[in-house]
């Protein structure tokens, strides 16, 4: 009997990417279902989500709209939602007329079993959070053509609670994967030709493991996996603050395979609203870790997450967020209003009193203002050389290759004979806010 086809459209961040890639494995070795790259040929469409922002929640149900005409085409194909949004609304999502497969994060193990049972018109739901799955010993299969950059899932999960973020009760609990199947899954990358790696959590710095012959620290996996992958670049995301350690800093700058690059959301610059999110720091604590990290890593960049308008924030607020960012000179920041989330402790216990006008207002200012950071920080790039790791064709031109240097910038450059995966020296002669636009020397 010939294998199904299935395909898997991936929404939010890089840890769902990781997930797509653990389900589509789970598929793929059971023999019975094969990747296809266009969702007219699947058997199986699976829509992996997030639920983080409101607005990545109404992408997935405009997505369902569309797909109704594929299934009013074919009847036998099989829709299912995954990841976050289905661990939130669990079986109400059945109550779509398409959809017959629902599954949490936890719940990919049980994928097979559960399109088994939508196949014959049964209930397919499992969000039965778990406290152990870390999905260890599965070499995730990756679904992206490009062997050039890759991801490996250290954590699952987070502890924190901000009060405005669904995570933990999406995601769970946090756990760490054992730090040799870790490796196991990077040196497989390196064997499959990858030459970057990026090491997935929603707090890595908090990662730890501990057995009877190990005790392992989010600094003693940084450096396990720079000594023994030399020839890799290695990355991380995401940082939390309160956990950014000055042994994690020098880590950072012991190795030169890792790369040059801290993304640490700041949120907010207000200790008044940071208190408010329990964030666990204050303006104070997040300035002094910049600090650590430009004293002991000077080439270093550092980019953020701020979002405006959450409740009860006031203009001085709003000014404080401002005052940061002018200060710590972010290289580029992701930057959004303040959207509640059902089943948070904000949407629960504080208002959202922010008008929608004035969050709106605020945010441009926000945006505004990193857009002249990011700017002077690319401009002040302009007459260095930096190694750009290729990674594709420009989308504007043919005959230039784009790539990015080990702070996560991205360069611009003439094509000539250099390939996807190769490293080369760039000097910068110009740019834009975004973009570094040099030739290779």
């Amino acid at each position: 009997m010939n294998p199904k086809k299935f395909f898997i459209e991936t929404y939010g961040c890089q840890m769902n990417v990781a997930d797509s890639e653990v389900v589509a494995t789970i598929l793929q070795n059971s023999g019975k279902y094969i990747y296809c790259k266009t969702i007219e040929e699947a058997d199986l469409i699976l829509l992996n989500t997030c639920s983080i922002r409101e607005k990545a929640e109404h992408r997935i149900w405009g997505r369902l709209d569309n797909l109704k005409g594929l299934k009013r085409n074919n009847s036998s194909v099989i829709i299912g939602v995954i990841g976050c949004m289905a661990e939130r609304l669990g079986d109400k999502l059945l109550d779509n007329e398409i959809v017959s497969v629902v599954a949490g994060p936890d719940n990919y193990r049980d994928i097979l079993r559960l399109i088994d049972l939508a196949c014959n018109n049964q209930k397919a739901v499992n969000t039965e959070p778990s406290l152990t799955e870390t999905y260890d010993k599965i070499i995730p299969l990756r679904l992206d053509d490009s062997t050039v950059s890759g991801f490996v899932s250290i954590t699952r999960g987070c502890n924190n609670f901000c009060t405005y973020c669904i995570v933990p009760y999406t995601r769970g609990r946090e756990r760490s994967r054992n730090p040799q199947d870790i490796l196991k899954e990077i040196i497989h990358l390196k064997e499959s030709g990858f030459k970057e790696v990026t090491l997935l959590g929603q707090n890595v710095n908090s990662y730890y493991w501990k057995n009877d012959n190990e005790d392992f620290n989010f600094y003693d996996l940084l450096e396990l996996a720079a000594k023994n992958n030399p020839e890799m670049r290695i990355r991380f995301t995401t940082s939390h603050p309160k956990d950014m350690s000055d042994e994690t800093i020098k880590t950072i700058a012991k190795y030169s395979n890792i790369c040059k690059h801290i993304h640490l959301p700041v949120q907010s610059g207000s200790s008044r609203i940071l208190k408010l999110m329990n964030r666990k720091y204050d303006r104070e604590w997040y300035m002094d870790r910049i600090n650590a990290i430009h004293e002991i890593i000077p080439e270093c960049s550092i980019t953020t997450d701020i979002f405006s308008g959450f409740c009860t924030e006031k203009q001085e607020d709003h000014e404080e967020t401002l005052s940061l960012m002018k200060w710590a000179n972010f290289d580029m920041a992701y930057m959004f209003k303040y959207s509640e989330r059902p089943g948070t402790y904000a949407a629960k216990n504080l208002t959202d009193d922010v008008p929608e006008e004035v969050k709106l207002q605020r945010l441009q200012e926000m945006i505004s203002l990193q857009n002249d950071i990011s700017l002077k920080s690319n401009r002040s790039d302009i007459g260095k050389t930096f190694e750009v790791l290729t990674e594709g064709i420009s989308k504007k031109k043919n005959n230039e290759l784009f790539g990015r240097t080990s702070q996560n910038k991205v360069v611009v450059f003439p094509k000539l004979n250099f390939k996807f995966g190769d490293f080369v020296n760039v000097k910068i002669e110009d740019c834009t806010q975004t973009t570094l636009i040099g030739k290779s020397v």
